[in-house]
């Protein structure tokens, strides 16, 4: 089971323990004994669970990369090329679909 649903089923648990215990009277002190003592229970595997719960881990604020001038001058360059070629075989260069013949 995972930790935050357990944290949640002994919390409820313990709500219920408080309750149950309130309502009895003073009188039925071995009763009432028992009852506190499943309280402590529960609350103690609370904080062992709680303790047990790892941390989220956080990622490292890496740098968004930036494109050089250099590198957008190359692509600049092969874009240029593959319509070049794309045009030569009379092929459109985004859809790759042959070119209407106009006049």
């Amino acid at each position: 089971m995972k930790a935050k649903k357990a944290m949640k089923r002994l919390s409820k648990v313990e709500s219920i323990l408080s309750n149950v215990i309130d309502q009895f009277s003073a009188s039925d002190n071995g009763l009432r004994e028992l009852l506190d003592t499943a309280k402590t229970s529960v609350v103690r595997a609370k904080k062992t669970v709680g303790a047990a719960k790892k941390p989220p881990a956080t990622a490292e604020k890496s740098q968004r990369s930036r494109l050089s001038a250099e590198g957008r001058k190359n692509i600049s360059i092969a874009a240029k090329k593959r319509w070049a070629l794309a045009k030569r075989k009379g092929l459109n260069a985004v859809t790759g679909r042959k070119l209407k013949q106009t006049a």
